[in-house]
Formats: C-alpha cells, structure tokens, sequence
C-alpha cells in the first residue's frame, strides 16, 4: 500500500503511519518535521517523474510508502498523479485540513459558496478572470503566480468593485501570518515563497446565502433574456433571437475574458457574465454606460464597463480575451474588428444590420487568420390583433458574422 498523509496545517503525522515505512517521500519542511523509520529511504520531492518511478520499485516488491503531503492531498494535490499511476485501490489516504479550508477559518467565513481555482503551475490569466466574475474565491498560488502578480493584474484589469485579498503564509506553523490588503498593496510587496493560498473577496458579497449545492453558483437557468429585462434607449439593444446565437458562437464560461465592444444596453455582457465569463463592455456614449452599470446591478453581476470608442479604446485594455461581441460600429467596423481580432484568443462575433458592412468585416476577420461562417437571422414574433386573434410581426433582419481561430491545446479550467 501507498499511505498519503496530509501534512503541514498544524496535525502532526500520527507515529503508526509512521511506523514500518520502507519509503517515505515528501517535500523537505515535511520530511524535516518527522522522525523517519530506522532504514526507511527518504525522497525529498521535487520532478514527480523521478519519485514516482522510486515509488514504483518499492510497490513492485511490496514495500510499505508513505507520501506526506500538504493538507489535503485530494485537493488539487498528489493523489492524483498517484492514482493515475499505481490505481487508487493502492492507496490509503489520510487527509489533513486543506489550506484552502484553513485560510477561510482564519478569516472567518464560510466557504462552501467559493470558487477554487489553481495558479500553481498554471496560466494566472484564469485566476484572474475567475476572481473578477466570483466574488469569493480561493487561488492556489505558486512561482510568479502569487499575491503580488494576482494583485497588479487586478489593478491594472479591473475598474469594478475593489476586490480585498487575504494572503495566508506558513499555514500550521509558527510562522502563520494572516494579511488583509488591497490589490495596490499586494503588488508592491515581495512575499516571499510560503504562500500557499490567496483568497479574493467581494466584502459585500462575502457572505453569501444559504447553499445547497457547493462550489461556484448554478448556471442561470435562462439565456437569452427578453429585451424586457434590460433598460435600454429606444429599442436600441440585441434581440434575444441574435443574442442566443451569439452566445452560442461566444461560449462564455468561468475562467473566461469577454469583450462586449460597442455594448449600448450591455445585454450581451450581462448575459456573458451570468453565464461566468469576466467581462468588460465599452461604449462610447455616456448615457450608455450608466445603462450599461445598472443593468450589471439589475442581474448581480460584475461588469467593468470602459467609456471610450473603439478601436482607440481597445488599446487600453489590459489582458487578451477568450471572445469579443462586436455589437456596434459605423465606418469604423472594419478597423474595429480587426483590433478585436488581433487580440481574442478564440472567437470574434459580429452583429450588423447594415448588409453592405458583411464583407469588410468578413475580410477583416479571414485577413486576422479566422475561420469564418455567418447567418441572416429574420424572425417574426407573435403580436396581438383585435379580436382575439394572433399575427405575425416581423423583426428587422440582422447579419450575424463570427470567426474563429484554430483552436491550440489548453489545459482546461480547473485542470
């Protein structure tokens, strides 16, 4: 058998595990804190390639292995690679308390409605993102990708509500230190290489209410909302027709970056962000983007709205997105969908009434390297008639253009 043991949140390993250990391997601060079996080997980790394979000559001849870990090692931890590896019917696992688990205690919160995403050997940019749309979330961090960068690219990303960040060092030792800072805080300090956990908080949302499920929110249980739910100027807004497609071409998902360019009511955003997406919407009239703030409100979500026109704007904007929504947009179209182009990793969707603007769109997209399709959607709605009887009402016909770049391998969200 292979023991797992959760090591490191202040449980010290019990001596029976302890105990007939032919292999014992684990980081160095866990192997110095234990007193090892006389003869057992010791492996400090480091590659797991090389590990693994010491650990596979000791199961090969049914030699006892004990692998001591940081808290929980079934979150985001080592059982995994060993299960893959050996089968999970191999090992015996004795969790600790996660540090995840022990950076909420300390602050005082609940944790069962916070989303926990890895930065440890990972892309930032997915951390980022979630912790933009989440308002309570759990960042695993790891080499440059700790307090202080998480903070300067919410700084420099981010112009909604501040997030407040809770950096938990040397969890379970006697060098525990709990902080609460601010973004600008977080970025102009070295913290050093003992932070394993920074929790990023919406302070007014921290709370949360009663679960059922744990984890991040369900889903919305609609898209596509009706025109009806948003505040908008004389009917200026996408139809839930389009906008159902266009959600569908944009694929909005937590851990996403989404541009809503041109976003006049922000429907588009609004929905992005419903469906877990980070968003930011730029529109260029003043009155729009006040529109655009209190529909965000209407629906609970966060929106970092940008006043400014494009493509100028875009320029400013920090942080590639995933998907862009180009709802606007005169004889500036082509300019802007090739700015949105040059930048979105992996769609750009582009909504036009006007006919004649398809082709230099479509260019612009195809010259940026994308894969193009489009739609005419014409839709006719049920409209009243007197007498009780029913008609047929036609909506103006609107181009729907979308691109998309050949797709690259991605570990995924949560991977």
């Amino acid at each position: 058998m292979i023991t797992v043991v959760g090591a490191g949140t202040g449980a010290p390993v019990a001596e029976d595990v302890l105990a007939g250990a032919a292999l014992v391997v684990g980081g160095r601060r866990h192997l110095d804190a234990v007193r090892l079996p006389a003869g057992a080997e010791r492996v400090v980790l480091g590659p797991l390639a090389p590990a693994l394979d010491t650990i596979a000559e000791y199961v090969d001849k049914e030699l006892p292995v004990l692998v001591l870990a940081s808290g929980d090692p079934g979150f985001f931890g080592i059982v995994r690679v060993l299960a893959e590896r050996f089968g999970s019917r191999r090992l015996r696992v004795r969790p600790g308390v996660s540090s995840v688990a022990t950076a909420f205690a300390r602050a005082g919160l609940p944790w069962d409605d916070a989303v926990v995403v890895s930065a440890h050997g990972r892309e930032l940019r997915t951390a980022v993102n979630v912790c933009r749309a989440r308002p309570k979330v759990a960042v695993l961090t790891g080499p440059g990708a700790g307090p202080a960068e998480l903070g300067a690219a919410l700084l420099h990303e981010a112009r909604g509500p501040e997030r407040l960040l809770v950096v938990a060092r040397a969890l379970g030792s006697a060098a525990e230190r709990v902080e609460r800072v601010t973004p600008a805080e977080a970025a102009a300090r070295d913290w050093g290489s003992d932070v394993s956990v920074v929790l990023c908080l919406d302070e007014t949302r921290a709370l949360g209410g009663v679960r059922t499920v744990a984890g991040a929110p369900a889903g919305p249980s609609g898209w596509a909302l009706d025109e009806g739910e948003f505040a908008h100027r004389d009917s200026m807004i996408t139809k839930f027709e389009v906008r159902a497609l266009a959600l569908a071409r944009l694929g909005p998902r937590l851990g996403d970056l989404v541009w809503d360019v041109g976003a006049g009511s922000g429907s588009v955003a609004v929905e992005c962000a419903r469906l877990g997406a980070a968003v930011v919407a730029v529109e260029k009239a003043a009155d729009g983007v006040e529109r655009i703030r209190a529909n965000a409100r209407a629906h609970g979500v966060d929106v970092d709205v940008v006043h400014g026109s494009a493509p100028e704007a875009l320029d400013e904007l920090a942080g590639d997105p995933d998907a862009v929504f180009v709802g606007g947009g005169g004889r500036e179209l082509p300019a802007v969908v090739t700015a949105c182009a040059r930048r979105a990793r992996r769609t750009v969707v582009v909504a036009m009434a006007a006919l004649d603007r398809v082709p230099a769109a479509r260019e612009a997209l195809t010259a940026a390297g994308f894969t193009c399709d489009g739609v005419l959607l014409q839709s006719s709605r049920l409209a009243p008639l007197p007498g009780d009887v029913t008609r047929l009402a036609a909506t103006n016909p609107v181009f729907l253009l979308w691109g998309v770049r050949t797709p690259v391998p991605s570990e995924g969200v949560f991977q």
